[in-house]
C-alpha cells in the first residue's frame, strides 16, 4: 500500500476483536514508533501499555470513576451540585480535557460529533444511549490493548509535539499490520487508574490514550466525517 492510500484509509476503530495481539506484532509496532523524530532526539515521553488483568483493574477504575462523574454533564442540579461536594469522580487528569473550544474549532467538533451520533443512530435526546456511547470509551472499545502516553513537564509544549508525532507513527504502523487504533483524549481525564496500576515515572503527565487491536466488522469502523479541503490555514 502506498503512503497516501494507507494514510486515508486509517480510521478510528470504536469496536474490536477479543483476539490477542502477538507479541511480535507489537514489538514491529514500538520499533516503527521508536524511528519518530523528535526535539534533539530526546524523546520527551513514556509510553505504558496494559494488556489482560492489569487492563482489566484499569478499566474497572475508569468505568467507577466515569459513572461517577456522569451526572457532572447530564444529571440534574441536585446530583450535580452532589458531585461538587463529594468530588467523587472529580477529574484528577494532568490535563483538563473539558474546556471551552474557540469558534471555528467548535463548528468542526460539533459537526464531527452530530455525524457520529447520526451514524449510531443516537438522537439528541436521549441520554441513556449517550452515555453508553461515552461509556464505551472507558471500556477501550474492547481492545485487548490499551497504551497511555506521558509527556515530561519540563519540555513543555515541545514534548507534546514530539508526542503527537510518536503517536501517529504507532497509528500509521498499526494499520499497515491489519489492526486498528483509537486515540483517546477521554482518557486523560483521570490519571489514577493508570497509575494505581502501572508503573509511571514521577516527571512524566498523561496527555492521551490509545486503544489497540484488531477491528471488529462492526459498521461502526466505516465511519468517516471527511476533511475539509486543503488550504494554507487548514
Amino acid at each position: 500500500m502506498d503512503f497516501s492510500s494507507l494514510n486515508k484509509s486509517r480510521r478510528s476503530i470504536r469496536d474490536f476483536k477479543s483476539d490477542q495481539v502477538p507479541e511480535s506484532v507489537l514489538k514491529q509496532i514500538l520499533e516503527d514508533a521508536l524511528w519518530s523524530p523528535s526535539w534533539s532526539n530526546t524523546h520527551p515521553y513514556y509510553l505504558a501499555i496494559a494488556k489482560g488483568e492489569e487492563l482489566e483493574l484499569i478499566k474497572k477504575d475508569y468505568l467507577k470513576l466515569f459513572d461517577q462523574a456522569w451526572p457532572l454533564m447530564n444529571g440534574n442540579l441536585f446530583q450535580k451540585l452532589t458531585l461538587l461536594v463529594t468530588r467523587r469522580g472529580w477529574p484528577d487528569g494532568d490535563f483538563r480535557t473539558i474546556f471551552k473550544y474557540p469558534p471555528l474549532l467548535q463548528k468542526r467538533r460539533v459537526k464531527t460529533g452530530k455525524a457520529l451520533y447520526d451514524f449510531l443512530g443516537i438522537k439528541r435526546e436521549d441520554k441513556d444511549k449517550k452515555k453508553q456511547a461515552w461509556r464505551q470509551n472507558f471500556e477501550f472499545f474492547g481492545a485487548p490493548v490499551a497504551m497511555f502516553l506521558f509527556v515530561h513537564k519540563d519540555l513543555k509544549s515541545y514534548a507534546v509535539l514530539d508526542a503527537g508525532i510518536f503517536l501517529q507513527t504507532i497509528m500509521l504502523s498499526a494499520h499497515s499490520l491489519g489492526l486498528g487504533t483509537c486515540a483517546q483524549g477521554a482518557l486523560a481525564t483521570w490519571a489514577s487508574p493508570v497509575r494505581n496500576h502501572l508503573e509511571i515515572p514521577k516527571d512524566y503527565k498523561l496527555i492521551v490514550g490509545l486503544s489497540l487491536g484488531y477491528p471488529s466488522d462492526n459498521p461502526i469502523n466505516t465511519f468517516n466525517v471527511g476533511r475539509d479541503d486543503l488550504d494554507l490555514g487548514f
